[in-house]
This record gives C-alpha cells, structure tokens and sequence, in this order.
C-alpha cells in the first residue's frame, strides 16, 4: 500500500505529484543509486533499521557512480525518519534514491543532467511470500551469471545493476520457483537475486565474500553479528554449486527478505526440508531486536518518535 507523502530534495509533496520525465537519464541508463530500509512495529513506536549504515552506504554508491547532489547522511537521516513519521506508519518499507534527471540524452550524463534525490514509504510484508519465514522456499540455480568485478560494480547498489537481478528472479519465476540463485564469473555460489545466502554444513556457516561480486548486505552484517553473538563459525570462502547440495540448511538475508529459509536447491530438499534450527535461533534473535521485544544491544534502531 502506498503512502501519502513523498519526500523530494528537502519538500514534501503527494504521491501522485511525485512524477519524473520522460528524458531522465536514470530511465535510459540506469544511472541511479538507492537503498531498501525498514522500519518496524516496536512497542515504542516505528523505529528504522540500521538508518546510518543504508544512507552512508547510499552516499558511496552516488560517490562511485559520479552522481553529485546535495545532501550529507545526516540530512537523509533526518528525512527518512521524517517522511515515515508524517505517513503515519507502524511498519513500512523505506526507499531513498539519488538518480540523474532530465536535461540531455547520451551515456555521459554529469554536469548535462538534473540530479534528484527522493525518499518514498510504503507498507510491505515479506516479500518472498507470508509462509517463506517458517516454511522456507525453492529456489533454483539461475543460468544467469553475477557480473564480472570488471564489467559492473557490484558492490554499489546502482539502478543499472539489477537487470541481471531481473533476468535471474524471472527466470525463476517462469520455472515455477520463487527465487534463484546466480553464480559468479568462476562458476562459484554469489546471490540471490535480491538476497545475500549462507550455507550450513556440519555447523559451520559458509558464505561468499565480495570477490563473488555480491552486494555487502546490511541485514547480511546483521546476521554475521548476530552468529558471532550465537557462538557460531562462519568461513568466507568460494562456495561450489554443490555446497548447496549438501547444505544441513540455507538461508537468505537481505532487508526485503530479512532472514528467509531455503527448502529446496534445484528441486533437491535441504536438510529437513524447511527451517533448520540454527536458521531458526537467529530468526528469534533478528525478529526480537526488531520488533523492540529483545534489547537493542547493537544500537541498530532508530526511533522515529524521538
């Protein structure tokens, strides 16, 4: 469900008002930078989820990409906590983004091209489906590789980079999975199509690192903190497709998905078939701080009610 008020480069403005033109050159080229942002139902009222982390690692993207605007983190912060306060929500999904405009057509936009930054909300369950969280879900191996560390920036969460997100999620989807998994150049495991992954064998978590071209998740720094708080190893190593395989368990993480169980790789079950313990025992622990049930002993909220 939408939402009434649209931040746009320091004003509020309606929903539908919050048009761009035909021309804008995030349209042609993909020349955009964004962030996907939570803010959940605690007690206390909305709090956003690891609010720094995403506008900083907004402000690197833009950076890397050349995009030049007008706004610092704590500004963003600010408008953020601001646009979810003014459209009442409980719980929503935040998506800031920074994108060239109109003014010229041509792959080289810089100083030819508006820039603009806007902050919408929206609410939004789990995006992989109510049941994903307890029950997990299939997924397969995409034909679709993740782009080579020489083609692509993988690490920046640019507009440009999520058609091969597209090709891999579509994919899957036609085949009748809810999400697949691309490999890197090297033929080793890197992601989801929108989701970072960890492999458990024999109690030992396993995931890529960033040589695998994966995008360094928050949600997934988010888990790794709270494994090490759980007193469980995690390995940063290249994973073979046939980890996945032989996986005790797997899950995704990422802030649309949060912590979603994997049941089946290419139509072979997982462990049980469903959520596996350890997946379950950080789900307890993520969703507590969350919800505001559990300390936030990370200082990951921010409470948009002061």
């Amino acid at each position: 469900m939408t939402a009434e008020w649209i931040w746009r480069d320091g004003e509020f403005v309606k929903w539908e008002n919050a048009t761009v033109h035909v021309s804008a050159h995030a349209l042609h080229y993909g020349s955009s930078v964004f962030e996907g942002i939570r803010a959940y139902d605690t007690p206390e009222g909305p709090a956003v989820f690891r609010l720094r982390e995403h506008t900083e690692r907004l402000l690197q993207g833009a950076r890397v990409m050349r995009i030049n605007h007008d706004h610092d983190a704590d500004a963003l912060d600010a408008a953020i906590v601001e646009t979810v306060r003014r459209n009442g929500h409980a719980s929503c999904y935040i998506r800031p983004i920074i994108f060239r405009g109109s003014g010229a057509l041509g792959l080289e936009g810089r100083g030819r091209t508006t820039t603009e930054t806007v902050i919408f909300t929206m609410e939004w369950g789990r995006y992989l489906g109510a049941e994903a969280i307890e029950q997990g879900v299939d997924v397969q191996i995409s034909s679709f590789r993740r782009m080579a560390p020489d083609t692509h920036m993988a690490l920046v969460k640019a507009g440009g980079n999520y058609v091969n997100s597209q090709f891999v999620s579509m994919e899957a989807h036609d085949n009748g999975f809810q999400e697949g998994i691309a490999l890197d150049v090297n033929g080793y495991v890197s992601e989801g199509a929108g989701e970072n992954i960890f492999v458990i064998v024999d109690g030992i978590v396993y995931t890529p690192g960033a040589w695998s071209s994966i995008l360094m998740g928050i949600t997934r720094d988010s888990a790794l903190t709270l494994l090490a708080d759980l007193g469980v190893e995690v390995r940063f190593q290249p994973v073979a497709r046939e980890m996945l395989y032989m996986a005790d368990e797997i899950f995704f993480t990422g802030t649309a998905a949060e912590v979603t169980p994997v049941k089946s790789v290419d139509r072979i079950k997982i462990g049980c078939g469903g959520r596996g313990p350890l997946t379950e025992a950080l789900q307890r622990d993520f969703f507590a701080i969350t919800a505001g049930e559990a300390p936030d002993r990370h200082e990951w909220l921010t409470r948009v009610n002061g």
